[in-house]
């Protein structure tokens, strides 16, 4: 099948990352592609990616980095696709991807989630295919289902512990 997300990673040590975001695309039957690009060590693989990515089906770009983390914002400003930036915590807790990615100039959208957060990055990803694919978002709306019954039978979990029930 061709894929619809690609995901991308400043270096292959980001993978335990990006493993939850692969992960909930496969659930979701969403092909993707992986593949490590660098802003810094291969700009002319970023430029051919990014200007080829439409052309070859790709919807939707995660591209994670740690550091400095140029990436997304060079793939952003070299594509019209929606890319999500995913901050790894390579260093000073992640905080300075996180800034890096967060701080594009005007013209230049990344979308941005958590430090770490590959899961929420496909699932932002996920919710942008599902506003023109049926299918999809009816997958979509049965995993957000079980979101909802983990909370409920939490809810019923505490309510049964006599420890923490309130008394007058």
């Amino acid at each position: 099948m061709t894929p619809l997300v690609s995901i991308i990673m400043g270096s292959t040590s980001d993978l335990p990352v990006l493993r939850k975001a692969a992960d909930f695309l496969e659930q979701m039957q969403v092909p993707f592609e992986l593949q490590a690009l660098s802003a810094h060590r291969t700009p002319r693989a970023d430029e051919e990616f990014a200007t080829g990515a439409a052309d070859r089906g790709i919807k939707v770009i995660i591209a994670a980095a740690g550091m400095a983390a140029a990436l997304p914002g060079v793939i952003a400003a070299l594509t019209p696709l929606p890319v999500i930036g995913l901050p790894i915590d390579s260093t000073l807790q992640g905080q300075d991807a996180l800034l890096s990615i967060v701080m594009m100039p005007p013209g230049i959208p990344v979308a941005t989630v958590g430090i770490n957060a590959g899961l929420n990055a496909a699932v932002l990803a996920v919710r942008m295919l599902a506003l023109t694919d049926p299918a999809l978002a009816g997958r979509y709306a049965a995993w957000c289902a079980t979101l909802t019954a983990k909370i409920e039978k939490a809810n019923k979990d505490l309510a049964a512990i006599d420890e923490y029930k309130y008394k007058c």
